[in-house]
């Protein structure tokens, strides 16, 4: 069992679109209705992969009793705090030409004290039943900037393994307790540390004097077209799948989130999880809705990924 948590959940409604041109009027060839959320997202991989989840959120309104049906059709186990205010809708652009995804977001939870407290008790009994944990995605302004940090304490203290994809202050509060995992892409990587690293060679040392310098076990940071970069505890290494005609790329990222854990907790090895990774994120940009992957596509990308072990 992989527990997920979503503080800021959503419903994105993607328009697919040859290519957005600012000004102009530009007809979608299709709108689908997705689930949302980093973690949530994590957790729509993860049953694509065949993995028992439970997706822990807050929710509210109209657009969170959408979420929890979207949640129920692809048999994710729902954890769900509902709280005043509505959950997101995230109209998302994704244009087949130039290969690009844009968001537009709208709606704010409105979180009390006793939502809160109602949330860590959920929290705290599924910490005694899951193997990993992803805590994922953007933290809500009803909840302060260091919130994973308590959620991340919480879990190294019960033995479970946790994954953190965030950035800036929501990530850096978690450093004193060593998640097992900090995961981001290239520019929060640069926004989180404060560092220049705008080619990949620049990037490879920049990430392990970060990972050095904090004490961070393994460190995954996805790289677009250049691949997956992992500075982790038995080395570092850059995983790369053959680049795909996308079709909606939203998601990418956290499929590679829901590969690594799935395969960490089949005790693979960190070369063959970033294949897994790399492979699940490719397949994900050929479906249209947010984080889909179809297990076919999995399989065919998967022989023609590489692993490279980088030079110290």
């Amino acid at each position: 069992m992989i527990l997920t948590v979503t503080l800021n959940s959503g419903v994105d409604k993607v328009l697919l679109v040859d290519e957005f041109l600012p000004g102009l009027p530009v007809n979608a060839r299709k709108v689908v209705n997705s689930v949302g959320g980093k973690g949530l997202d994590v957790s729509v991989v993860l049953r694509h992969l065949g993995v028992e989840t439970t997706g822990l959120a807050f929710v509210a309104g109209e657009t969170g009793r959408i979420l929890a049906g979207l949640l129920d059709d692809y048999g994710i186990l729902p954890e769900l705090v509902w709280v005043e205010g509505e959950t997101r809708t995230c109209y998302v652009i994704a244009e087949s030409k130039p290969g690009r995804v844009s968001h537009i977001k709208n709606g704010a939870l409105h979180i009390s004290s006793q939502h809160v407290d109602q949330f860590l008790r959920a929290y705290q009994i599924h910490l005694l039943k899951t193997d990993w944990v992803v805590c994922s995605g953007s933290i809500p302004p009803a909840l302060p900037e260091s919130f994973y940090k308590g959620l991340v304490q919480s879990a190294v203290q019960a033995g479970v393994k946790v994954l953190v994809d965030s950035t800036q202050k929501a990530l850096l509060s978690t450093l004193p307790y060593h998640p097992t995992i900090l995961k981001m892409n290239w520019d929060e990587f640069k926004w989180t540390f404060q560092v220049k690293a705008d080619t990949f060679e620049e990037l490879i040392p920049k990430a392990r004097q970060a990972a050095a310098q904090h004490s961070i076990p393994n460190l995954v940071i996805t790289c677009g077209s250049e691949g997956i970069l992992a500075i982790t505890q038995t080395g570092s290494f850059v995983a790369r799948a053959p680049e795909q005609p996308a079709v909606n790329a939203a998601g990418a990222g956290d499929g590679a989130s829901a590969a690594i854990v799935w395969r960490l907790s089949l005790g693979d090895p960190w070369p063959e999880a970033l294949k897994w990774a790399a492979a699940v994120s490719a397949a994900v940009v050929l479906t249209e809705g947010t984080a889909d992957c179809r297990v076919s596509d999995v399989n065919a990308i998967f022989p023609k990924t590489e692993v490279e072990l980088l030079k110290t």
